[in-house]
């Protein structure tokens, strides 16, 4: 599967969770079940997976932490917020840079369509 499948899957997942679930709850809530629902999709989920900054093969004390990686390809970051903001995104391409994947998908549940709340940002440039 490459990165556009994965993300189709975490789109398929996202959009059922938020029929079901509605918009607003608390990011944790919808972490914990989407964990769940593409592990049973048979896909690889690490949650909370640490993002070092490494620079001339050095490891800094501070890193990051992306919500989830998907398949080892995907960095997906979550939130519940009334409206994503610059400052989202550009959290979203620090992970995706960092970790020097391809592709990330930011999911706003606190979007009343979940249509609106999804954006994608790949690795140097923003859809």
């Amino acid at each position: 599967m490459d990165e556009n499948q994965i993300a189709k899957v975490i789109v398929d997942v996202a959009y059922h969770m938020h029929v079901k679930l509605g918009p607003g709850l608390l990011e944790s809530v919808y972490q914990e079940i989407m964990v769940y629902e593409l592990r049973k999709r048979g896909m690889s989920v690490q949650p909370k997976h640490p993002v070092p900054i490494v620079w001339d093969d050095l490891e800094f004390d501070k890193g990051f932490e992306a919500d989830l990686v998907v398949n080892g390809m995907v960095v997906v970051e979550l939130k519940s917020v009334e409206s994503i903001h610059p400052v989202h995104k550009k959290q979203l391409l620090t992970y995706v840079k960092l970790s020097d994947r391809r592709l990330g998908l930011l999911i706003n549940f606190g979007d009343k369509l979940i249509k609106n709340g999804i954006s994608r940002v790949v690795n140097g440039l923003r859809d």
